[in-house]
């Protein structure tokens, strides 16, 4: 872990002496975790058999059935080059061919902030933690639910910046209704990249704004680094059941093509989108994962790609989404299996509920999918704070809720520690039969960082509590809100880049008049 104090630094040059000091106390320190890496194991919930099973089942599916690529000629000139079987729009790959492609992406990544102390790598046994991602509405105990303004965007993207358990930006961490639908990316790329110095994603809603993140990136980073590295994650969504859509693949094209990273991304509404058993729902998963990936390598052999699965269930009754079930819990567990069997890093969980407020069921839906995600080898979890009403309003209080409990993932991820100081013998030894361990001398030297501790969460006795306003969670949540946003500092940027950041954005939003359809 690393710190910064940047107000602290200013107090201290500014001179010596008690003033200094007493700065130096009361100066805002931000904390950052770097990236969580496991030392625990994954919760495999299939055997070899029934992954091969399925294995085979995602094959005959692309042979058999095949995948539409719709209203893009060259797409399918691509896979009539490779092999494929083409007739219309419909792709039909023969058993081996998208696996054969998959092989040249790579099983892991750096994305590189612009702060360097920032960079993740995506793969292997790390797990990223990006905010929520696209809701139209925010939500906040104040002004309730409303549409979300480019205001309510900066503001999530500052409170991601003071987030400490937070590795990554995100990208729409909500809509701005505000502003024009053929400009907000601009807007929302350049707060990404001025308010936070932590890796971001870009935009993918029509292929002049994926190049418009690409050409921003490179005024951030120097065009060189962007052509070497990759420096955005973007996500692309396909449209389930076995149709990718002419825009996601106008967005892989031109992420692939510059060697930034995609999230190939089923997205599966069980019962709706997918059959409604869990080893179908996987089958379907798996092909459209191969070819959405195979398609990248097409694009550019060794292009950096992120094998996704957003998977929810419906209530058979009202049709409506549902969050943290069983039946998610086991697609997501093993969809990470099938993951690593292909060598490929793994998207999938995140702070899902489908409740209207941050209440009991939000926190009961929102956990069992945060600690699957921890079980089944997540790599890059989107939506990991402020999802609220089955991803349709980006929550104030529920964000720093979430944010807050993240810390437990990177508690439980790094596994128990059998160091000496981890088994502890010495305070056996001192304390002995009928006596207590507050004082001993272990104690003593570990009391600070022995057990993980909330920065929201109240364990105050009742009277205190009581005392102090008797505030349930999303009334400290809010306090919360309002303490970080406060004490929000912007980390440096050099003021020429800012200023062509900015010249960049006027220009483009000057050249084309306002479009909000």
């Amino acid at each position: 872990m690393d710190e910064t104090a940047g107000a602290g630094r200013r107090a201290r040059g500014g001179g010596g002496g008690g003033a200094a000091r007493r700065a130096e106390r009361t100066a805002v320190r931000q904390e950052f975790a770097r990236y969580i890496e496991r030392n625990i194991p994954n919760l495999e919930i299939l055997n070899e058999e029934g992954l091969a099973i399925i294995e085979a089942n995602a094959e005959t599916v692309l042979e058999e059935i095949g995948v539409n690529f719709v209203d893009n000629p060259a797409a399918l000139a691509r896979w009539r080059d490779a092999g494929a079987d083409v007739q219309g729009e419909r792709v039909r790959l023969p058993k081996g061919l998208a696996r054969k492609l998959c092989a040249t992406a790579p099983r892991m990544f750096t994305q590189h902030a612009r702060n360097p102390e920032r960079n993740v790598v995506i793969g292997g046994k790390g797990l990223v933690l990006a905010p929520v991602y696209g809701p139209p509405f925010v939500r906040d105990a104040e002004g309730g639910r409303r549409y979300a303004t480019i205001a309510d965007f900066r503001n999530f993207v500052k409170l991601g910046q003071m987030s400490k358990w937070l590795h990554h930006s995100g990208g729409t961490v909500c809509e701005p209704t505000d502003v024009a639908v053929n400009k907000r990316h601009l807007d929302m790329l350049h707060a990404h990249m001025t308010l936070a110095d932590k890796p971001y994603m870009g935009s993918v809603t029509e292929r002049s704004r994926c190049v418009d993140s690409v050409e921003m990136s490179k005024i951030l980073f120097g065009s060189d680094f962007v052509d070497q590295n990759t420096v955005m994650t973007s996500l692309i969504n396909i449209n389930s059941p076995l149709t990718f859509d002419p825009i996601m693949m106008d967005a892989l094209e031109v992420y692939a093509a510059a060697n930034q990273a995609c999230i190939i991304s089923p997205f599966i509404v069980g019962g709706a989108m997918a059959p409604v058993t869990v080893a179908a729902t996987l089958t379907q998963v798996l092909a459209e994962v191969l070819a959405g990936v195979a398609y990248s390598q097409l694009i550019r052999p060794g292009a950096p790609v992120i094998f996704g699965a957003f998977v929810t269930s419906i209530d058979m009754n009202s049709g409506a989404p549902t969050f943290g079930t069983p039946e998610a819990a086991q697609i997501t567990l093993g969809a990470g299996q099938l993951a690593r069997r292909l060598g490929l890093p793994y998207r999938s969980a995140g702070s899902f509920c489908g409740s209207k407020l941050p209440d009991a069921q939000a926190a009961y839906e929102t956990a069992n999918s945060l600690n699957i995600g921890l079980m089944s080898g997540v790599n890059f979890m989107l939506h990991a704070c402020g999802w609220l009403e089955g991803g349709l309003v980006s929550s104030y209080e529920k964000y720093v809720m979430d944010a807050d409990q993240l810390g437990v993932l990177h508690r439980l991820a790094a596994g128990i520690d059998m160091s000496a100081n981890g088994q502890a013998m010495d305070a056996l030894r001192e304390v002995g039969p009928g006596g207590h361990f507050l004082g001993c001398q272990h104690t003593q030297a570990n009391f600070k960082d022995a057990f993980w501790r909330t920065d929201l969460l109240d364990y105050k006795p009742f009277e205190t509590w009581e005392e102090e306003g008797a505030r349930d969670t999303v009334a400290l949540a809010g306090a919360r809100v309002r303490k970080m946003l406060g004490d929000y500092q912007a980390p440096d940027l050099d003021p020429g880049i800012a200023e062509a950041l900015g010249d960049y954005v006027a220009r483009k939003k000057a050249a084309v008049p306002d479009a909000f359809m």
